[in-house]
């Protein structure tokens, strides 16, 4: 049973990015002696790692980088335990900084810093693989007994079962419906009544009890997991009311009092949306950089092909609802109405250029926008803003359409790499866009950028 190994696996787990720092320093040491003589390495080199390592993995353990990763994603992993080394780093290069360490090569320091970080990526990344593989085959597997054979637990179990590379097994289900005891659910028994949970957990491997009830049944969860923590069993509990919950819901405390944020975005956190900015503007520059041979030559062919001004401003609906001017090339032909902002651009338009259709196709009359991200009105990646016009009707007619604006705009987002652009499903980009929003990391503006320019760049549905 894994609850009865898991302080051996985490002895194991620490084991191993003990030796993965041990081997980063030993390159470092190694890649110093052959730019240095062998009489420059003195004894702080060797007693170095005494106390590097050790200090790491404290600050590993302090900030949550063996807390259980079972089911999360590997992005989310490689984030928890980048932050964790740049710190542990940062208190390394400190020590050395006040204990004035002039002998220690600051070469050896960086490279260290370097080579510990992606050794215990690939560590990890490996260890991951084996173990997602060794689950598949029904091997580290986690026991777990649903309370609650309704519609909730029903769900809960087939994700389950669609996720074996988690290592989860459902063993049963109890239920004080006598209808479904002794049947199956989902291909796994229902055992009985919620009396007998006590004499389940000490004749059985049960890992983990899932509490998914429903309201009317409230009455009943002290006893149950109070009978879970007697046991020593992990309980988590669903709530009957998730399907009402509009996002990921986080627990936050005021006063003592638990309070169910139903929200969670990680860009209403001050760290990351600074870091998210630093990443607009060396991104944003670095793209008017490359690109501007690029926009010159459409600025060019804009003149040349149609009287009027090279780039086009259209309001459009930002962060917190707050409108701004989005720039873009402009693609059709000057008018004196304003029915761009009222009508749909369609397949063909007779108000676009022959050159304008070509840069819509492409999405080259995109490029402004890296203006608009290094000026603040938006981000490189985020959902994409909508006109006033259409923000006003699509609030009353799409659930959820007004989360979007809970964070900047975007010249690129989840929805857009995923085919959900021009012509297609409202509701669909919005479910990509709330995605997005409560999994924000760093990570997944890089995988959006790349998908961006591999698969997103041209597409069918943009007029």
């Amino acid at each position: 049973m894994i609850r009865q190994h898991q302080r051996f696996l985490n002895i194991m787990q620490v084991s191993l990015d003990a030796i993965s720092l041990l081997m980063a320093y030993t390159g470092s040491i190694l890649l110093k002696l052959s730019m240095v003589k062998m009489n420059l390495i003195n004894y702080k080199y060797i007693a170095g790692p005494l106390w590097m390592v050790p200090l790491l993995l404290v600050t590993y353990y302090f900030m949550d980088v063996y807390s259980p990763m079972r089911s999360r994603l590997y992005r989310k992993e490689v984030l928890i335990i980048t932050r964790a080394h740049l710190v542990g780093i940062v208190i390394i290069f400190s020590v050395l900084f006040l204990h004035k360490s002039q002998e220690f090569s600051r070469e050896v320091s960086l490279l260290f810093a370097v080579f510990g970080l992606l050794f215990l990526l690939l560590e990890r990344y490996v260890i991951r693989r084996t173990l997602r593989s060794l689950r598949t085959k029904g091997y580290n597997q986690k026991h777990m007994l649903i309370i609650g054979a309704g519609p909730v637990g029903i769900e809960f179990a087939r994700k389950v079962r669609a996720h074996r590379d988690f290592g989860y097994k459902v063993v049963g289900f109890l239920d004080d419906d006598e209808a479904k005891q002794d049947n199956s659910v989902v291909g796994k028994p229902v055992l009985g009544g919620c009396a007998i949970l006590t004499e389940l957990l000490e004749s059985q491997s049960i890992d983990e009890v899932v509490v998914a009830l429903p309201l009317n049944a409230y009455e009943k969860y002290g006893g149950l997991v109070e009978e879970c923590e007697k046991a020593g069993v992990r309980v988590r509990i669903i709530p009957d009311y998730n399907k009402f919950l509009p996002g990921s819901p986080m627990i936050e405390e005021f006063d003592g009092i638990p309070l169910l944020n139903v929200r969670n975005i990680p860009l209403d956190d001050p760290f990351n949306r600074v870091l998210k900015r630093v990443f607009d503007i060396c991104a944003s520059t670095v793209a008017i950089m490359l690109t501007g041979p690029v926009m010159i030559c459409i600025a060019l062919g804009i003149k040349l092909t149609s009287p009027g001004p090279v780039f086009f401003r259209q309001e459009r609906v930002g962060l917190n609802n707050r409108p701004f001017d989005m720039l873009k090339f402009r693609s059709m032909r000057v008018t004196t109405d304003n029915s761009a902002a009222t009508i749909w651009t369609t397949a063909d338009d007779p108000r676009k250029t022959k050159f304008g259709t070509f840069l819509r196709k492409t999405s080259l009359d995109e490029l402004p926008q890296f203006f608009n991200v290094l000026f603040g009105s938006m981000s490189v990646v985020g959902p994409r803003p909508e006109r006033p016009f259409f923000v006003e009707q699509f609030k009353e007619e799409i659930p959820k359409y007004m989360v979007k604006h809970q964070v900047k705009p975007g010249i690129t987002g989840w929805a857009q790499v995923n085919g959900w652009r021009g012509d297609t499903s409202i509701e669909k980009r919005i479910e990509c866009d709330i995605y997005y929003i409560e999994n924000w990391d760093p990570l997944f503006d890089v995988k959006i950028m790349f998908l961006t320019v591999f698969k997103g760049l041209v597409n069918k549905n943009a007029y």
